[in-house]
C-alpha cells in the first residue's frame, strides 16, 4: 500500500514539475495495434476488442508478477510508477481548464473547451455542461486509472486506459460498430464504481445533504444502471450551493454564477475529492504500519 501511494505522489508531482513528459502519452501504437489485428481489409474480426487489449497486458501481468517483492519492492514501485504516468491523463485537467477561463473570446474559448468533450461533436461553454465536462474528465483521467491502479497494479491502471481508448475515438471506430459499444460496455463497467466513490467523496467534500438527494434522485428516475449520470447530477448541485454560499457570504445574496465561476469551482471540488482519496489511502498506509 505504501509503494501505491508514492506511486500516485511521484505521478502527481511529475505531471506538474515536468510537464514535457507528458508528451510521452501517446497512444498511437493501440490504435495501430487494432489496425494490425484487423487484417488488411480493415474489417473487425471477431473477438478483436479483447485480443487488443490481451496483447500489452499479459506481459505487463507478468511482469508485475516477476517484480513482486524482489529487491525490496523497488522494481515493483518503478514498475507503478512509470505505468500510472503513462495511463493518467492523457492531457493535463488543470491546465485544459485554464484554458478555458483564459481564453480571448468566445471562439477560442469554445475550442479550449473542446479538450474537455472527447465524446462530442461540439463544446458547449455554459455553467452546467462545463461541470459535468470536468467531473467526466476527471473520472477518464485521474479517478479510473488511480482506482484499477489500486486495486489490480499497474495492470489495471493501463488496462483502465487501453478499455477507454477502446470506446472512444479512432480506436473505437476501427472496432466497428459492434465492439465499439462492446468497448463502451466494458468502460461502463470499470467507471461504474469510480463514479459511486466520486460521489460518496464529493458528498463529504460539498454538501452531503444535496450530494445524497441528487444520487437518490437518478437512481429513482432508472433503477440500477451503468452511466455517470448520477456523478454529473451530484457535481451541478454542490457547485451551485457552493456559489450561492459564497455569493451570500459576499453580500449579493444568491444568484446564478457565470460559466467561467462554474467551471473553477468544479476543478476545485475535483481537487478535494482527489485529496479525501489520497488522505484515506495515506491512513491505510500508516494503520498498515501501527499493524
Amino acid at each position: 500500500m505504501s509503494t501505491t501511494l508514492v506511486a500516485v505522489l511521484a505521478t502527481l508531482l511529475a505531471g506538474h514539475f515536468a510537464r514535457p513528459l507528458l508528451a510521452l502519452r501517446r497512444y498511437d501504437w493501440f490504435v495501430g495495434l487494432i489496425g494490425l489485428l484487423a487484417g488488411p481489409t480493415g474489417t473487425p474480426r471477431p473477438g478483436l476488442l479483447w485480443a487488443a487489449l490481451a496483447l500489452p497486458l499479459l506481459p505487463l501481468a507478468l511482469l508485475q508478477w516477476l517484480l513482486w517483492g524482489w529487491a525490496w519492492g523497488l522494481p515493483s514501485l518503478l514498475l507503478g510508477v512509470v505505468v500510472l504516468f503513462y495511463a493518467w491523463g492523457p492531457r493535463d485537467l488543470d491546465l485544459d481548464v485554464e484554458d478555458v477561463v483564459d481564453a480571448d473570446d468566445a471562439e477560442a474559448r469554445r475550442a479550449a473547451a473542446r479538450h474537455l468533450f472527447p465524446l462530442d461533436d461540439e463544446a458547449v461553454c455554459e455553467g452546467g455542461p462545463l461541470v459535468e465536462a470536468v467531473f467526466r474528465c476527471a473520472l477518464w483521467r485521474w479517478f479510473g486509472p488511480l482506482f484499477w491502479f489500486l486495486l489490480l497494479g499497474p495492470v489495471g491502471a493501463l488496462g483502465y486506459r487501453l478499455a477507454a481508448l477502446a470506446a472512444q475515438g479512432e480506436a473505437r471506430q476501427r472496432l466497428g460498430e459492434r465492439q465499439g459499444r462492446q468497448a463502451a460496455t466494458l468502460l461502463g463497467l470499470l467507471d461504474w464504481p469510480v463514479a459511486q466513490l466520486m460521489t460518496l467523496s464529493l458528498a463529504l467534500a460539498a454538501d452531503f445533504d444535496a450530494v445524497v438527494q441528487a444520487w437518490r434522485q437518478w437512481h429513482a428516475e432508472g433503477g440500477l444502471r451503468l452511466g455517470l449520470g448520477h456523478l454529473e447530477a451530484a457535481a451541478r448541485i454542490s457547485v451551485a450551493v457552493e456559489l450561492a454560499e459564497d455569493a451570500a457570504d459576499a453580500g449579493d445574496g444568491p444568484a446564478q454564477a457565470p460559466a467561467l465561476l462554474e467551471l473553477r469551482d468544479a476543478m476545485s471540488l475535483v481537487w478535494r475529492i482527489l485529496v479525501i482519496w489520497l488522505g484515506l489511502l495515506a491512513l491505510f498506509v500508516v494503520a498498515g504500519f501501527v499493524g
